[in-house]
């Protein structure tokens, strides 16, 4: 059984289904050297905006990581995982700060997780723009 490649902005019904069902993922970005690091995270993923999103502090070492790669963004990965069903999405990243970013990441974000985020000032959202996806199942 192969993986197969998804449109980001186009995906089928039954991969779009599977990012709305309540999953944890996880968020590869890469450290200075170019050594991956990997932590669980929440993703939201609109296809229309093509963008996933993910919340974070300001200070976190993934918001350090996708910022450190300047303005083009970094290179990241999320993925989610049930079973022998798994889907990955990968983009360009970039992290803002503008409260009207991180309020509707934190809205869609309730929406996937069934519990609003508790309030945070440090908040920031990672915003992946999506290049490609992946996914099996």
């Amino acid at each position: 059984m192969a993986a197969h490649p998804v449109e980001p902005r186009d995906p089928d019904p039954a991969y779009l289904a599977f990012w709305r069902e309540r999953h944890l993922c996880t968020l590869t970005t890469l450290r200075a050297d170019g050594s991956p690091h990997v932590v669980p995270v929440g993703v939201t993923y609109d296809p229309q905006a093509g963008l996933a999103r993910v919340i974070t502090r300001g200070t976190s070492a993934k918001a350090k990581h996708v910022t450190s790669a300047g303005a083009e963004g970094a290179r990241v990965a999320v993925c989610q995982v049930d079973g022998r069903r798994w889907a990955t999405l990968e983009g360009r990243a970039t992290v803002s700060a503008d409260p009207s970013r991180v309020a509707e990441a934190e809205r869609r974000y309730a929406e996937r997780y069934g519990r609003t985020p508790s309030p945070n000032p440090a908040r920031v959202v990672i915003e992946i723009s999506l290049t490609s996806a992946l996914g099996h199942g």
